[in-house]
């Protein structure tokens, strides 16, 4: 059913507060150009009134930590049928464009509204401590729709595009005003991490093989060293970080990576995913979680008490680790930001083949 936002304030009685619109669409385009943070805090705009080789234009355009593409399109007066066939008809171009093309949009957004010399690549990499693939760049993309209403066939027609791993969502924004101050309201037709899942399913030729991937944030908080004296991956700093530890179960077998460093171990799966306070270790005959351990690395001490932006932790059984300067790294490896993924690219059944080669496990 439609989705309706509406806010009270609580007094000796509930007094519902007046619902306002912004000026124009132009201004909640300016709002989310500035703050994109209000839909998702590990997105980056790169783009404004991009124009496609359609001569059409896409109102906004935005990238994740994965190298995946968002198009935000604003519904304004367009019917439903032509908001959603137009946002994917950009997403068909979107699809095509190459890492040199994105470069050039973000250079021409930086130039008419942001001012700065900086690249996409010292952007990406001031925002997320990571620097940016062209390999991972644009290997997905993702469809969101604002609106400030959702009508029913609307709400087919994404539900269906969902069911059909078509990665596309709307973003509802209310605006409400009490004593003269404007309020902006937001809510999800789908949950964002259910579309960023959906988007980074790749096209593949062969199934999942039933290992996992692992990547490990060396340097951002969390030390390698750490991590195989005593046996974890970890991932925190928000819930795009964490979330994904929770997929691994006991006996499950992971191949860790460190971006742009290489593959360092494999291991089994002792635990479920913990808050890294919760998660305790053998120490001297002593059980202490990791901050009360001997450390390299801070592992989001100040977020402790944060569910969200918390350290998570996995406990593993090392099967073959290695230090950093002994990483393996060969063109044609699997690589993903996720901290921990089911791949099913072929990439992946190779990188894993050729690691079991490299370092003689069955």
């Amino acid at each position: 059913m439609p989705i309706n936002q509406t806010m009270w304030k609580i007094t000796n009685n509930i007094e519902p507060i007046l619902e306002t619109k912004l000026e124009s669409e132009l201004e909640l385009e300016n709002v989310l150009q500035d703050n994109i943070n209000i839909l998702n805090e590990n997105w980056i705009i790169i783009g404004r009134q991009v124009l496609t080789k359609f001569n059409k234009y896409i109102d906004l355009l935005a990238i994740d930590i994965t190298g995946s593409l968002i198009i935000l399109e604003l519904k304004k007066d367009k019917t439903p049928r032509d908001v959603v066939a137009q946002a994917i008809d950009y997403a068909s171009w979107i699809k095509s464009i190459s890492p040199d093309e994105i470069s050039d949009i973000y250079e021409a957004f930086n130039k008419k509204y942001l001012n700065t010399n900086k690249s996409l690549d010292e952007v990406f990499y001031e925002k997320f401590s990571t620097k940016l693939d062209d390999e991972i760049l644009n290997s997905s993309h993702q469809i969101i729709i604002i609106a400030t209403e959702l009508d029913s066939s609307t709400e087919r027609i994404i539900s269906y595009l969902n069911e059909s791993n078509v990665p596309i969502n709307i973003v509802f924004f209310k605006v409400f005003t009490i004593n003269n101050q404007k309020y902006i309201n937001r809510a999800w037709f789908i949950d964002p991490y259910e579309t960023s899942d959906i988007a980074t399913v790749r096209e593949t030729q062969e199934p999942w093989n039933g290992e996992f991937y692992a990547s490990f944030g060396e340097g951002q908080g969390r030390s390698w060293l750490d991590a195989v004296q005593y046996g974890f991956i970890s991932g925190g700093g928000g819930i795009w970080y964490s979330r994904t530890l929770a997929q691994l179960k006991i006996g499950d077998r992971i191949w860790v990576n460190v971006p742009h460093v290489g593959y360092v171990g494999v291991g089994k799966v002792i635990d479920t995913a913990r808050k890294a306070d919760e998660v305790f270790f053998n120490f001297e005959d002593k059980q202490l979680n990791i901050y009360n351990l001997p450390n390299n690395a801070s592992y989001q001490k100040h977020f402790v008490n944060e569910e969200d932006k918390a350290e998570y932790m996995v406990k593993v059984e090392w099967i073959k680790t290695v230090l950093l300067n002994k990483a393996v790294s060969e063109v044609g490896f699997f690589g993903n930001q996720n901290t921990v993924c089911k791949p099913t690219a072929n990439k992946w059944n190779h990188t894993v083949e050729r690691l079991k080669n490299i370092w003689k496990i069955n």
